[in-house]
């Protein structure tokens, strides 16, 4: 396979400003102290202060944004730390703005948060303004509870169960954001079962996180790099996501949502990722932090991957820098002839670049491919029927059909 960049990725790259931003209101400040956090530290990076972004920048970052994309649809990303931090009078300033500067295009505002500030207020400024909310929880108590404390070390279940169970009273569009750890081993049907009943939207996220022997979180191609005790061993996420799936195949198709999922079976149609871990480029999703800078990915924001500051050089132009379409494209080009030859390129195009080794291997590599293998069938059988104009849903009766035969 060559190691020429495909020309649909590269025309994405080089044409398109359909970008998103994941904007970070209060920096890396934040209620929790969870272990596995990879954000917490950032504030090092402007002397351990954490300041709201002002109202000036605000504005500027809303109308820059709103002119940079160049499609009908703009998607605003309220991120942390903990974004709800920021005061709610932060976000209804914010969808003034939206409203000033849209012009013919249509906002849409997705925002992340812990849930343990989640309030009837809260609920009802997303339920009135069409917030799709994100919230982090990962599974039934113990899971959750293992790594998600908040600064004085108590547990943060209760709290964050009350806020799903409020915001599905209230009306608010949300779905579970579930990291796979190294507590989550052998439980993957469990926490399934567990968060369908809070919503139908979930999402998983793999926990590999290497430290450099002082505590600090860095790339696995770092030198001396270890993994994390709390990081999810790459078999471990395999066998949760295959069994994650074999539940919603059996029962759940068409009811219950899984980015995953949902992503895969895109990918067996030919659609592009919409996950970006798994799309041929990186570049497309900048972090914009509270002070106005511009990293080139939420992951990578460190000096090097710096586009530069809004306040000074405006959004777009920064999207078009050459620094960030070699960090775009260098996720292609980088990967290994081994990575090249697989079957399953099409699927992972070597995953997120954060949790590469040095020789360009992903380091959850085993999991994908035995998750891949395990569906292949039941992906190509969904996909034969979307084909045929009918709901991949339909693929329920065969396999209910197949566990009543093996129960008998």
């Amino acid at each position: 396979m060559s190691s020429v960049l495909p020309f649909s990725a590269a025309q994405k790259l080089t044409k398109s400003q359909a970008f998103t931003t994941l904007v970070k209101p209060v920096g890396s400040a934040c209620n929790l102290r969870c272990d596995y956090c990879y954000y917490l530290g950032k504030a090092a990076l402007y002397g351990g202060r954490e300041p709201v972004m002002d109202d000036e920048l605000l504005e500027l970052y809303i109308r820059q944004y709103i002119d940079a994309v160049e499609l009908p649809v703009v998607t605003f990303c309220w991120h942390g730390g903990e974004p709800l931090l920021a005061g709610l009078d932060f976000y209804r300033k914010a969808v003034q703005w939206q409203e000033q500067y849209k012009g013919d295009k249509q906002i849409e505002n997705t925002l992340q948060t812990n849930g343990l500030l989640v309030n009837e207020e809260w609920c009802q400024f997303f339920h009135d303004h069409h917030f799709l909310v994100g919230l982090s929880l990962d599974g039934p108590r113990d899971l959750h509870d293992a790594y998600r404390r908040d600064k004085g070390g108590h547990p943060t279940f209760e709290r964050v169960h009350r806020a799903a169970q409020l915001m599905a009273t209230l009306g608010v569009e949300f779905n579970i954001l579930c990291t796979v750890n190294a507590r989550s081993a052998g439980r993957g049907a469990e926490v399934y079962r567990f968060l369908r009943a809070l919503t139908p939207f979930i999402q998983f996220l793999p926990v590999m996180e290497y430290t450099d022997g002082q505590g600090t979180i860095v790339p696995p191609h770092t030198p001396d790099a270890q993994p994390t005790l709390y990081s999810t061993h790459a078999a471990d996420f395999g066998q949760f996501l295959c069994d994650v799936y074999d539940e919603w195949v059996r029962t759940d198709v068409g009811r219950i949502y899984v980015q995953l999922f949902d992503n895969t079976l895109a990918q067996w149609c030919g659609q592009p990722a919409a996950l970006c871990a798994l799309a041929e480029t990186c570049g497309e999703g900048l972090a914009v932090e509270h002070n106005g800078d511009v990293y080139c990915c939420d992951h990578y924001v460190y000096p090097a991957y710096r586009l530069g500051n809004i306040r000074e050089t405006p959004l777009t132009a920064l999207y078009r820098l050459p620094e960030r379409f070699r960090f775009g494209t260098g996720k292609f080009s980088a990967l290994p002839r081994l990575c090249q030859r697989c079957r399953w390129l099409f699927l992972c195009h070597g995953g997120c670049p954060q949790h590469r080794y040095a020789d360009g291997r992903n380091s959850l590599c085993k999991g994908y491919k035995q998750f891949f293998a395990h569906t292949e069938a039941d992906m190509r059988a969904m996909r034969s029927l979307l084909e045929k104009q009918l709901p991949p849903a339909l693929i329920m009766q065969t396999k209910q059909s197949t566990y009543n035969n093996i129960v008998v």
